[in-house]
């Protein structure tokens, strides 16, 4: 048996370990009402003997909080209702489903797929789909919603597993989520904590000539763009298209047939309002309400409010097909195409209202506020340095991100620690910035604590394969993580040992 074999049956018995252990798990609203009790009990151990740090983002001393005292029943009996309505995928997944379903419903994805991907290679989708994914994070959390549907839609079109193609879409907006080819919202508020911590070690006088820019990190993301492109795409038909093989579910493959002449006016149809629509947006962002301060993408109300923008897009390019297609007759039809769509939502809502349950109180309880302090400590008491402290603090953000999934927060405890750390060995703030970005994208995509690893399972369940579990996705996002990781730092030892620069006037030292 060759080398190449045997490390083949290795890695498949590794990643089949993780999913018999992960199938194990309940099923997630239990699975999260056990993370809440567990939380709650932690949260009373602690606070019994006054576990507290300070927090070095503030300043202000953080001490744990028991649910199971005065303060926490307060707590609970007030914000119930508010952490599951207020729970954000909530509102975002059910709008934006609600929104492709019209897409659905009318046949448009279907008749889109056939008229555009019947000759398109297959090989070529995968590294289609994580493109998307990845510059999808202009949007923020909107791509993790968007583009994991629709690819499932699209690997259908060229005979390939749905589910993967549901894969590769989140691991494209998840673990690619800090690459983009353009400057995104998350520049702008890494680089605000960035200088913050520098003015707080430095003054903000001694500190005005090494405040980085919004685009420090540009070139470098830039370029790891098509590395997360390349990496998700390659792993994804070496590893989780084979373990997947063909689909054999209830969904009927559509034939990449030719059009009808009816479906060929519907597209047209459909083409000209969604180029109107784009149109109109652009108007209003170029020269009307739509337009940022900066003049930029960044900070402008397109961004800010593009869950409606892409939801009226949808809605009425999905409409105008099924009405010229009379898919659409009445308003009768157009009702029950939406009641359709919300009607396999039911299961994720029970899934929302535990996890909202659960995310609240491990922020209450200040758990997660404490536990990515000590691990910065620990980190920071090692005293390592040079190129074993930036690999050490990668890993770091990358070992904290499976437990904490926001990027800024970690970031506002980080910064005061690692970006004068760093200064005084004689890096540039926003290098180490950069190191905190490679350490927290690619765990996103396989963490349970992302609500949208859950989402996907949850539209997989009900669209694709009714058995399929969380181990399962988590054993197969692993390898896409661990490799691009693995890859990331390599580029990074490469873009080093060329001495480039990671944004215009921005290097690795000062």
């Amino acid at each position: 048996m060759s080398d190449i074999a045997k490390n083949k049956k290795m890695i498949d018995k590794f990643i089949d370990g993780i999913e018999v252990a992960g199938n194990k798990l309940p099923p997630p609203p239990i699975l999260f009402f056990s993370l809440f009790v567990i939380t709650g009990i932690l949260g009373a151990v602690f606070k019994f003997f006054s576990v507290s740090m300070v927090n070095p983002a503030t300043g202000n001393t953080v001490a744990v909080q028991n649910l199971f005292s005065q303060p926490g029943l307060e707590w609970i009996l007030n914000n119930m209702v508010r952490n599951f309505t207020g729970f954000a995928p909530l509102g975002l997944v059910i709008t934006m489903t609600l929104a492709i379903g019209f897409c659905e419903e009318s046949g448009l994805l279907v008749a889109m797929l056939r008229n555009a991907l019947k000759n398109v290679p297959g090989s070529v989708v995968p590294f289609i789909i994580a493109f998307a994914g990845t510059v999808g994070n202009i949007a923020s959390d909107t791509a993790m919603v968007v583009i994991p549907p629709l690819a499932a839609v699209v690997y259908i079109g060229v005979k390939k597993h749905p589910i993967v193609g549901m894969l590769v879409g989140l691991a494209g907006a998840q673990a690619g989520f800090t690459a983009n080819v353009m400057i995104a919202g998350t520049d702008v508020l890494l680089q605000g904590l960035t200088n913050q911590a520098l003015e707080a070690f430095l003054g903000a006088e001694a500190a005005a000539p090494h405040l980085v820019e919004a685009t420090c990190n540009w070139f470098f993301m830039f370029a790891s763009t098509f590395l997360c492109t390349a990496v998700i795409g390659l792993i994804s038909i070496k590893i989780l298209e084979p373990r997947f093989g063909e689909y054999h579910g209830d969904i009927e493959v559509e034939k990449m047939e030719e059009i009808t002449p009816i479906e060929t006016k519907g597209l047209r149809v459909s083409l000209i309002v969604f180029l109107l629509y784009v149109a109109f947006i652009a108007f209003g962002f170029f020269k009307g309400p739509l337009a940022s301060p900066n003049g930029g993408l960044v900070g402008s109300p397109l961004l800010r409010g593009l869950v409606p923008i892409l939801f009226v897009l949808f809605s009425i390019v999905g409409l105008s097909y099924g009405i010229v297609t009379e898919k659409f007759r009445n308003s009768k039809d157009i009702n029950q195409a939406m009641v359709k769509q919300m009607t396999a939502m039911g299961a994720y809502i029970v899934f929302c209202f535990f996890c909202g349950q659960f995310q609240e109180l491990f922020n209450w309880t200040n758990l997660g506020t404490l536990l990515a302090i000590k691990g910065s400590n620990i980190l920071r008491a090692i005293n390592f340095t040079g190129p074993v402290l930036c690999v050490a603090f990668i890993l770091l953000c990358a070992s904290v991100n499976i437990f904490i999934s926001s990027g800024s927060a970690k970031w506002a405890i980080f910064a005061p620690i690692f970006v004068p750390m760093f200064y005084q060995l004689g890096y540039n703030p926003g290098f180490t910035q950069v190191l905190y970005r490679i350490g927290d994208s690619p765990g996103n995509c396989f963490t349970p604590m992302s609500p949208y690893i859950w989402m996907v399972l949850g539209v997989a369940q009900i669209k694709y394969d009714k058995e399929l579990k969380i181990g399962t996705m988590v054993s197969s996002m692993l390898p896409i993580a661990v490799v691009l990781q693995i890859a990331w730092i390599i580029m990074l030892v490469i873009w080093m040992t060329l001495g480039l620069p990671i944004g215009p006037d921005t290097g690795f030292y000062l």
